[in-house]
């Protein structure tokens, strides 16, 4: 820029001749020419680049990115595919930055893969929400688990909430909904969805879709639009679609642990609650001072909740096990042939016999599994106790009993020999009915401890255990009496 200066001044102002010029600059006559004619100074960008070495090679490039019109996204052909394709296929002996600068255009002419823009928004207050489904590995129980995550997200405060589930079926999708509902204190106007299966029968031409009947119910219920977004359009809902990688790098970093899901829930619960400290781009307010004033502009959620309860019906089989959902859930032996009722909560089972609940599960959401309660059992096994070790009820719980209940079993089975010492057990394991595991691991250790080799001895421990650690209350009328005068007892000793 310093010798551009002293051109145009040497040359306008001191007159010097564009020889001169040339002569003390170095720079040639066409160079000084360009600079008094204010000329653009520097690399000049070419109107047409050629590609000498490619050049034989376009048609072929341009057929072969044609034909990904009709291949899926994944698909396609890539710059670094075609420029390996070429050197094995071709012999091109080019570089590969050269073919993918004529790629990045020639797609762009093609209408393939073109930059996609986006419009920024400033979404209404308390008008839209997000939805969406996660994955995740958590620990229940000590034991890994691969388990699905339910996120809403407010698009105007960007609250948002997320709750744990075992899948992803349409019952667990509306009672989600109903818990974000209470959590949001309302319910959005418009909820914008992926097209999945528990709200989307079929997917029509634009934005046309038949949606599942019991989605419509629901929708109708809570009276709340819902809006899908385009196939593989994630971007169109992309708050909550950030909202799933958030969570399981915030909340689930660690690995969460906890006993069972309810507790699993609780913690990510308080999480959602405490987040919201900070502001969003472009906003002067807070993402909790945004959502305190969403709040007046959600719709008020009806007085009663819908049922999302499911029912069906069948027989109790011979192994007194009902099937629902493709597994099986025992009930106690005495009803075996029985007809009954279960109800399908979102997180367990209740089966009636009548107007009787004769049982209550923990719902599994596998195939083919046998949910059993040994309580169910007991009184079977002790009619035929050669059954004992074989039983699958019995099997199972003796892989989460105390050590002390098979230390037991052996000293009654010595004792009393094999067949009664079982009958004999038995009679201890019907004690969990009335009193709880700690209660009776303690008295079975006493037992051992003292060599005791009888139920009745295991049922004393726990009568007398049960009673020296309540509390005797005091009769409220009994007139209480003032307290005695030790000294009178001196004046007896002269007394004739």
């Amino acid at each position: 820029m310093d010798q551009y200066e002293m051109i145009r001044t040497g040359c306008r102002v001191y007159g010097q001749n564009i020889s001169a010029m040339a002569r003390m600059t170095g720079h040639s006559r066409n160079t000084i020419k360009k600079a008094i004619r204010c000329e653009p100074w520097g690399y000049k960008e070419r109107s047409h680049q050629p590609f000498p070495v490619l050049d034989k090679h376009l048609t072929v490039i341009d057929s072969w990115l044609a034909g990904d019109k009709g291949n899926p996204k994944k698909q396609r052909h890539t710059a670094r595919r075609v420029y390996n394709r070429l050197v094995a296929e071709q012999g091109y002996k080019g570089g590969e930055s050269t073919v993918r600068r004529y790629v990045r255009f020639a797609k762009l002419a093609l209408g393939i893969d073109t930059p996609c823009a986006f419009i920024p928004c400033d979404p209404e207050a308390g008008h839209e929400g997000e939805v969406d489904w996660g994955t995740a590995m958590v620990l229940l129980a000590g034991e890994e688990t691969r388990v699905k995550f339910f996120c809403m997200r407010s698009k105007y405060s960007g609250k948002h909430f997320v709750r744990f589930y075992f899948c992803e079926r349409q019952q667990a999708f509306f009672d989600a909904h109903i818990h974000a509902f209470s959590f949001f204190g309302g319910i959005f106007p418009v909820l914008i969805y992926d097209n999945l299966t528990t709200a989307v029968h079929t997917v029509l031409r634009g934005r046309d879709r038949i949606e599942q009947e019991e989605f419509g119910k629901f929708k109708a219920y809570y009276s709340f639009i819902a809006r899908f977004c385009n196939p593989d359009s994630g971007h169109e809902k992309g708050g909550v679609e950030g909202l799933v990688g958030f969570a399981r790098r915030n909340y689930m970093v660690p690995v969460p642990e906890a006993t069972n899901m309810e507790e699993l829930n609780e913690k990510v619960l308080w999480q959602c609650v405490a987040y919201g400290k900070h502001k969003m781009a472009g906003r002067d307010l807070t993402v909790s001072e945004l959502y305190e004033d969403e709040k007046r502009h959600l719709l008020a959620p009806p007085q009663a909740v819908f049922s999302n309860v499911k029912t069906s019906a069948g027989r109790a089989d011979k192994y007194a096990t009902v099937i629902v959902d493709k597994n099986r859930y025992s009930i106690p032996s005495r009803y075996a042939g029985f007809q009954v009722k279960a109800l399908h909560y979102t997180g367990h089972i209740e089966i009636f016999i009548g107007a009787k609940k004769v049982a209550t599960h923990e719902r599994s959401y596998g195939n083919n599994k046998w949910i059993l309660n040994p309580d169910h059992y007991l009184e079977l096994i002790g009619q035929r106790p050669m059954a004992f070790n074989s039983a699958r009820p019995i099997r199972q719980w003796r892989k989460s009993w105390p050590e002390a209940l098979n230390t037991l079993l052996k000293r009654f089975c010595r004792a009393q020999g094999e067949t009664n010492g079982i009958k004999d057990f038995i009679a201890v394991l019907l004690f969990y009915r009335v009193y709880t595991a700690g209660e009776i691991q303690a008295a079975v250790e006493v037992a051992i401890n003292n060599n005791i080799s009888s139920s009745d001895g295991v049922r004393h421990l726990l009568v007398y255990t049960s009673d020296t650690c309540a509390a005797i209350a005091p009769l409220a009328s009994w007139p209480s009496l003032p307290p005695p005068d030790i000294a009178v007892y001196g004046q007896l000793g002269g007394v004739q």
